[in-house]
């Protein structure tokens, strides 16, 4: 399997911990693209995004919820989404609210750096409001020391918002979320992931 990524997506980087949790490391060819520029991602995805997770058998998967579910069932010894009952449908809310903050973060990130005449005021304020209230929602959270899905989408938001903006403190006022970060960010699936340019 090959699985398509960019080393600035948190949608990749999710995918990418899911792997090294799962122990899939050595099943999976990381293959860099630049989705933008790179016309073999549209002939594997015609979205033209990543992650793409490119099956043996040519199939390529799109989105990384849908990348997730499918590693998850190649797994025989961990699952990192539950079957059933109360703790799959919390795993997969976080997840959602996860994988909607990055969406916003990212789509606040593209408009900050676009000149002031292509910038949209209103969504901006929008973005911003979604990723504060998604961090203010995560605070109370109990979240796993031993991540699933929805952890593992709560840790890729995180790390990019570091990634993007260094400057900006997330953790002010959510020590709870961010002492969790504080020894998640430890773990081998984060540190062999990190973002880069």
């Amino acid at each position: 399997m090959e699985l398509w990524y960019t080393t600035t997506s948190p949608f990749a980087r999710k995918v990418r911990i899911a792997v090294a949790e799962l122990g899939l490391t050595d099943q999976i060819a990381l293959v860099r693209v630049d989705p933008w520029t790179d016309d073999r991602l549209r002939e594997r995805n015609p979205l033209s995004k990543v992650p793409t997770l490119v099956l043996d058998d040519g199939t390529a998967l799109p989105e990384s919820s849908l990348i997730c579910e499918w590693l998850d069932h190649l797994s025989d010894e961990r699952k990192l989404c539950p079957v059933q009952g109360p703790d799959r449908w919390r795993a997969l809310r976080l997840q959602g609210i996860a994988d909607g903050a990055a969406t916003a973060v990212g789509r606040l990130f593209a408009d900050e750096h676009r000149p002031e005449t292509e910038r949209s005021e209103a969504m901006m304020v929008r973005f911003a409001a979604a990723r504060d209230s998604v961090l203010d929602a995560l605070e109370p959270e109990d979240l796993d020391g031993e991540p699933r899905i929805g952890e593992i989408a709560v840790l890729a938001l995180l790390g990019y918002l570091d990634f993007r903006w260094p400057e900006r403190d997330w953790r002010s006022g959510r020590p709870r979320l961010a002492n969790w970060a504080k020894l998640m960010f430890k773990r081998p699936s984060m540190a062999s992931t990190v973002h880069s340019i």
